[in-house]
């Protein structure tokens, strides 16, 4: 039985692979496709079968990282909004009333001075203090690379659903 870490080849041409995807061959002939392979067609639709079941094993994680970049870019644009109203309020020497999220449903009325400094949620029980100037560069970098990886796993989408249209039209 064909195993899946080696995709069949036709002839001379090379089946190639995006970000460890492997790429689907294209059937335009059946018969010379399972010459080729050397496999009869139950075990040929099986490897088709299990190619399939390894896309959407793949389509569903990237799927889920698309959606926690979705949900990461609004959140990282509110802070940058925060933070430059920060800055425009230390400028004009006027102190900012807030109301902050002390715990889910539970707020605290704030008055803020001079903010010279904020300090930032990293993540896994981290949080950093920096300067208003630093914190938006870094805010600007992090909104930056998230809109990049976005746009690679929408690439990588669309590849993959193209691999599954492929494999499917064989089986």
């Amino acid at each position: 039985m064909a195993t899946s870490s080696s995709p069949p080849q036709i002839g001379s041409e090379v089946v190639a692979e995006r970000r460890g995807i492997p790429a689907a061959s294209f059937v335009k002939d059946v018969q010379a496709y399972l010459n080729q392979l050397g496999l009869d067609v139950n075990n040929t639709l099986a490897f088709l079968q299990e190619r399939l079941q390894q896309y959407k094993v793949v389509e569903m994680k990237l799927l889920a990282q698309q959606r926690d970049l979705q949900a990461k870019i609004p959140d990282i644009e509110k802070c940058l909004d925060v933070v430059a109203t920060l800055q425009a309020k230390k400028d004009s020497d006027e102190a900012l009333l807030t109301d902050f999220e002390v715990s889910e449903g539970i707020y605290a009325r704030a008055r803020i001075e001079n903010a010279d400094s904020v300090c930032l949620w990293l993540g896994a029980n981290v949080m950093l203090e920096y300067s208003c100037e630093e914190a938006t560069t870094l805010l600007q970098n992090n909104l930056e690379n998230a809109k990049a990886s976005l746009e690679v796993l929408v690439a990588d989408l669309q590849f993959l659903r193209d691999q599954v249209t492929i494999t499917q039209v064989p089986i």
